[in-house]
C-alpha cells in the first residue's frame, strides 16, 4: 500500500533545523553535496533518519525524496529506526572475529537479550555487529558511538554495557570522551564539539598503529634511525646490531637477474616470456 506522505516537523523544530542547514549548505559550492552532513543533523534530532527527516533533506536541497532515500539506505551510520542512546558495535571482520570478536557479539545478545540491529527495552543501547573501523592492530575492538574500546573480551564487554545503562561514567580506550547517539550525529554533520576538552583529547593514532610506520622508516623501539636519505652518508650501525637498510640507503648490488643490470650479465637482453 502507498504511505501516505511523511508529517511535518513541529514549526519550532523545522525552524531550529533550517537554520543548521542553511550554515551547512553554506559550506559547498553546490548544495547538493551538503546531503550528508544533513543526514547527521536530521538524525540528530530523532535519533535515526525518519521519513520526515529524508523529506526535509529533499525540501531545502531541492531534490527528491528518492534521491535522498537512496543515499540514506546506502551508508550503515545512518539508521533507519529508532536506537538507543549508545550504538554498541562489534566488529566481526576477520581478525576481530579470530581474536574473539564473534564471541563477544554473541556474549552480548545472549547477555542483553537482544539480536543484531536491536534496541534493549530500556533504550539505552543498540547492539549490532559492525565491518573493520581499522583497528585491527588493537582487535578485538568495540565501538560505542563510533569511540574505541580495544582489546576487549566477553566480560569487558559486559560490564561496558551495563556502565553504559547504569549511567555510571564510561571512558574510551583513546579518543573523546563519550557522548550520546544523537550529540555524535550532531558533531558528524560538522558542528563544533562544545564540551570542554573534548577536542584535545582526541588525540591521534594509538602507539600499536605506529610501530609498523616506524619499522617502515627503518626504526625499532628504543633505537635510533640508523638508515639516511638516499645521498647522504649512512649512520654507524650501534655497537653489537647490524644496520636495517631500506630504500633510503645507498643502491645495493643489483641482482644478476635483474634485467637493468651491467650488460656483460645480460648478453641476451632482458629474458623473454615463458613459453617464447
Amino acid at each position: 500500500m502507498p504511505q501516505l506522505p511523511a508529517p511535518a516537523y513541529p514549526d519550532e523544530v523545522r525552524a531550529r533545523l533550517e537554520a543548521d542547514a542553511r550554515e551547512v549548505i553554506g559550506r559547498y559550492p553546490d548544495s547538493r553535496s551538503a546531503l550528508l552532513p544533513l543526514l547527521h543533523l536530521v538524525q540528530s534530532e530523532e535519533g535515526y533518519v525518519s521519513r520526515t527527516g529524508m523529506a526535509f533533506c529533499a525540501d531545502v536541497l531541492g531534490l527528491t525524496t528518492a534521491e535522498v532515500t537512496a543515499v540514506a539506505t546506502f551508508y550503515t551510520m545512518y539508521r533507519r529506526k529508532a536506537s538507543g542512546d549508545y550504538q554498541v558495535g562489534v566488529c566481526t571482520n576477520t581478525l576481530c572475529a579470530v581474536m574473539g570478536g564473534d564471541a563477544i557479539f554473541d556474549e552480548l545478545k545472549s547477555y542483553l537479550g537482544v539480536g543484531n540491529n536491536e534496541t534493549t527495552g530500556d533504550g539505552k543501547v543498540t547492539l549490532e555487529h559492525i565491518e573493520c573501523n581499522a583497528a585491527c592492530d588493537y582487535a578485538p575492538v568495540v565501538m560505542v558511538n563510533w569511540e574505541f574500546f580495544d582489546n576487549q573480551t566477553p566480560e569487558s564487554a559486559k560490564k561496558l554495557v551495563d556502565d553504559l545503562r547504569s549511567g555510571r561514567p564510561v571512558e574510551p580506550t583513546r579518543g573523546a570522551p563519550l557522548c550520546t547517539y544523537k550529540e555524535t550525529a550532531r558533531i558528524l554533520a560538522g558542528f563544533p564539539d562544545e564540551r570542554p576538552g573534548a577536542v584535545e583529547a582526541s588525540g591521534g593514532a594509538g602507539p600499536a598503529s605506529l610501530i609498523g610506520l616506524k619499522l617502515a622508516k627503518g626504526e625499532t623501539p628504543g633505537r635510533p634511525r640508523v638508515v639516511s636519505p638516499r645521498g647522504e652518508r649512512k649512520q654507524d650501525a650501534p655497537q653489537g646490531g647490524s644496520e636495517h637498510l631500506s630504500s633510503h640507503d645507498a643502491p645495493q648490488p643489483t641482482s644478476a637477474s635483474d634485467p637493468a643490470a651491467a650488460p656483460e650479465q645480460h648478453p641476451q637482453g632482458p629474458s623473454s616470456e615463458e613459453g617464447e
